[in-house]
């Protein structure tokens, strides 16, 4: 830790777990939309509506870009607030738009809002802490944020069920007006100006290349880059899988909530686990054992009749990609920060830009191959998971020639 925290720990990690989940919901309570969007706005391509995802994601990676170094100079508070203003906006432009193309563009840009909650809650989380200790509280953080994208497909069904799929637009104001009254009420600016950075092009630059040098940062942030392909690979797929494959999709709130907690417990484990085991292996292991469970998705798919037993093993699978994430993404996070404590705003913006965007595009055509069955998509996640534990594996041979534990 190497600042005072003014506020309680407990309250500290509730606040950012709010932050962080301002991005689950943004995604999660638009999953039950997605076919009334689809109907509505593309009725000669229904897979098209998935892309509302996807749009929002690609541009919270670009957001990501300017968001950390913007926050380096001005302060975490002001950009937070900043994000949230232009998120809010957005949200409104996609309440009335007429067509999917002004929806997705909304969504782009509410994504490049959205930037600021992600990129600043990491950034505070380094200004107060570092190393494991750090790796701990994003672990706790995310264990409380799960709740969020466990609950948040049933709102959205509620909401449309009371207000159409327009109303989910209206909710996601109402919660970043919540976040940020929080944040602006109770958590002092915990970046001192003596700390802060010159924002310019120059800067940027030099930040990038500063990281790029490191081995490490590299091999990190293609690493993440490739879960979140295997994240929002599944998360664009799901409903449609429910929907089409299934005929579940009255029942997809429910199994969508019920995944999610259990999942969640996935960090949990981290928590309890990463002090004693550190975070290269656990993320190695998370991979590793994806990796099969991948493996065991395609071969049910390929040999099982349609029916109540692959289901059963649709939901296992799928579980078991949303808690490989629970277990990477934070210590992959952690690895990846903890030499760049001087830049925190901008090693945070440049790495989640570059994973986001990277993993989104990847995402993209997982998603799009969609053809009825889970095959396409478990074959993209098993693929993306693969290199990735590769890359773990070399990671490992990179500490023990620079003389790391």
């Amino acid at each position: 830790m190497t600042q005072k925290l003014a506020i309680s720990r407990t309250e500290f990690v509730a606040l950012c777990a709010m932050m962080f989940a301002t991005i689950a919901f943004s995604i999660d309570a638009m999953l039950p939309a997605l076919p009334t969007i689809g109907q509505e706005l593309s009725p000669n391509d229904l897979n098209k509506a998935q892309l509302i995802v996807t749009s929002f994601v690609l541009g919270m990676g670009l957001g990501t870009f300017f968001t950390g170094p913007l926050s380096d100079h001005f302060g975490r508070k002001p950009v937070l607030m900043g994000g949230a203003l232009v998120y809010s906006i957005c949200a409104f432009v996609g309440w009335f738009s007429q067509s999917l193309e002004m929806v997705l563009l909304a969504r782009f840009f509410q994504g490049v809002g959205a930037a600021g909650p992600r990129i600043v809650t990491m950034a505070m989380i380094r200004d107060l802490f570092s190393g494991r200790e750090m790796a701990r509280i994003v672990s706790f953080a995310m264990m409380i944020f799960t709740i969020v994208p466990a609950i948040a497909p049933s709102l959205g069904a509620v909401i449309i069920a009371f207000a159409g799929w327009r109303g989910v637009f209206i909710s996601f104001i109402v919660f970043s007006v919540i976040s940020v009254l929080w944040i602006g009420l109770r958590l002092p600016e915990p970046l001192p100006e003596t700390q802060r950075r010159r924002f310019g092009l120059t800067q940027l630059t030099d930040g990038i290349i500063e990281m790029w040098r490191m081995p490490t940062v590299r091999v990190t942030v293609i690493v993440q880059a490739l879960c979140f392909a295997g994240l929002f690979g599944m998360i664009s797929s799901v409903q449609q899988v429910y929907d089409t494959t299934f005929g579940r999709a009255e029942t997809f709130p429910l199994w969508f909530g019920a995944i999610a907690l259990v999942s969640g417990s996935a960090s949990l484990l981290n928590a309890s686990l990463v002090m004693r085991l550190g975070m290269r292996f656990l993320i190695t292991f998370s991979l590793g054992m994806q990796i099969v469970f991948c493996a065991l998705m395609l071969l049910c798919a390929l040999i099982l009749p349609m029916g109540n037993l692959l289901f059963a093993a649709f939901v296992i699978w799928q579980t078991s990609v949303f808690f490989m994430v629970g277990m990477t993404l934070g210590n992959l996070n952690s690895i990846a920060m903890e030499p760049l404590g001087h830049m925190a705003g901008t090693a945070a913006s440049v790495m989640g830009a570059f994973a986001t965007i990277l993993g989104g595009a990847m995402a993209i055509p997982i998603g799009l191959a969609f053809d009825g069955t889970v095959v396409p998509l478990a074959f993209g996640i098993g693929a993306a998971c693969t290199i990735a534990f590769g890359l773990m594996l070399y990671m490992k041979r990179i500490e023990e020639f620079e003389g790391r534990p």
